[in-house]
């Protein structure tokens, strides 16, 4: 991974939960400082409250039933990404988000080059995954976890553990993406209208989802540590840093 001899020392952000739109517009925040040569490479993970279904950049046909969505007294909010692909519902799942840049070749290269870290780092845990293997196509159901392309992680019976999704912005790369830890099953029916296929974890593992999350997180961090050649920096955001996120926020709602 070539950004790793370019940049040695990237920044750990410690986990955050936080709404949808202010998730995705740190994302985002972090690849524009990055891209401009202001900020290192970044791993971060993190959790959606309330409960979000975040689109595609350029996904426009979502069901009209979306709009009413309500779960735990909660409205489920809609948050675009700033990368492609299609719905994902952001409930029982965790998310990582890594930006970095220095990376040749084809999307689907510098894809697996960053999922190396996410496959090691659930092999710590004993589950293997792999690959998937569908092409992306237009017309599918709009669930991202619908079918598993190349750039998504699946078990071994074949069920979708991890979607991710990328942009590149001036040589500099965002890909985040979910981990399905603990999904509602009826929710996932109601948002999406079909039975999908919900991974199964090694009964060793933690029940307890806060337990389960720090455990995945301490496994991914260090298989990044090994993937990346990268020594982190742990550097929660700063007060000025949520200052500017929040302004960036405010600008991409009115995009």
């Amino acid at each position: 991974m070539r950004s790793a001899l370019i940049h040695p020392r990237w920044r750990l952000i410690p986990p955050v939960e936080a709404p949808g739109a202010w998730q995705m517009a740190a994302d985002e925040w972090l690849l524009e400082r990055h891209s401009r040569r202001l900020h290192p490479p970044v791993l971060r993970f993190y959790t959606w409250w309330p409960v979000a279904v975040s689109l595609g950049y350029h996904q426009r046909r979502v069901p009209a039933t979306w709009e009413e969505l309500i779960w735990g007294g909660e409205v489920v909010e809609l948050v675009r990404r700033p990368t492609g692909g299609r719905a994902v519902l952001h409930q029982g799942d965790l998310t990582y988000a890594v930006v970095t840049s220095g990376l040749g070749g084809h999307r689907l290269q510098s894809y697996q080059a960053i999922c190396q870290f996410l496959i090691k780092g659930w092999r710590r845990l004993g589950v293997e995954l792999d690959y998937g293997i569908a092409k992306r196509s237009e017309g599918e159901n709009p669930s991202c976890f619908a079918t598993a392309t190349e750039a998504d992680l699946v078990l071994p019976g074949g069920a979708k553990l991890i979607g991710s999704a990328q942009v590149l912005r001036r040589g500099a790369i965002l890909q985040h993406g979910s981990m399905r830890l603990w999904p509602d099953r009826e929710l996932l029916r109601q948002i999406f209208g079909i039975e999908e296929e919900l991974p199964t974890l090694p009964p060793s593992l933690p029940q307890e989802p806060e337990a389960l999350m720090s455990l995945v997180t301490e496994a991914l961090i260090a298989a990044a540590e090994e993937c990346f050649n990268a020594q982190f920096m742990v550097e929660p955001f700063s007060e000025a840093e949520v200052a500017e996120i929040d302004a960036f926020a405010a600008c991409r709602l009115r995009r």
